[in-house]
């Protein structure tokens, strides 16, 4: 009999996501079953509160809000600094990404949304913030954590 998805156990799904407009952001599609080990916080929380329960062979249709995906744009996280922040890079141009440390050690990811000048103005929210997400999830598996993926807090 198949294990039902719960706390500290192995899921292994096979899935494709769509933002609303049905444009595919990402699928498993040729490849292996994406694996993780629920209630671990390894996938966004409206995608695994949605497996709780589920069993091998099932099939289901997710929609997840924003708040229980990659949150809602922060305006905060939208910045304008000046180029000379920017050192060692000749052109700053739009769409190009960088890493940053926060004052209090965070990291983020910045990206380029717009040039002005001397003004340079990045995002650091999640791409997929104020994205609505809808999956198509096959689940492949559920199995046992071994104590080392326990340990650890994700899959192998």
């Amino acid at each position: 009999m198949s294990l039902p998805i719960g706390e500290n156990r192995v899921v292994s799904i096979h899935y494709t996501l769509t933002d609303g407009d049905g444009k595919v952001l990402d699928s498993s599609e040729g490849a292996e079953p994406l694996a993780y080990l629920h209630g671990r916080g390894n996938i966004i929380p409206g995608l695994e509160n949605s497996l709780d329960g589920k069993s091998a062979g099932e099939t289901l249709h997710v929609k997840v809000e924003p708040s229980e995906g990659y949150g809602e744009v922060n305006p905060d996280m939208i910045q304008v600094f000046a180029k000379d922040v920017f050192q060692g890079v000749d052109e700053v141009e739009v769409g190009m990404t960088f890493d940053a440390e926060g004052p209090d050690g965070s990291r983020y990811h910045l990206l380029v949304t717009k040039v002005e000048g001397d003004d340079i103005t990045v995002d650091g929210n999640h791409p997929l913030a104020g994205v609505e997400l809808n999956f198509d999830v096959q689940i492949v598996d559920v199995r046992e954590a071994t104590p080392e993926e326990l340990a650890h807090g994700h899959a192998h």
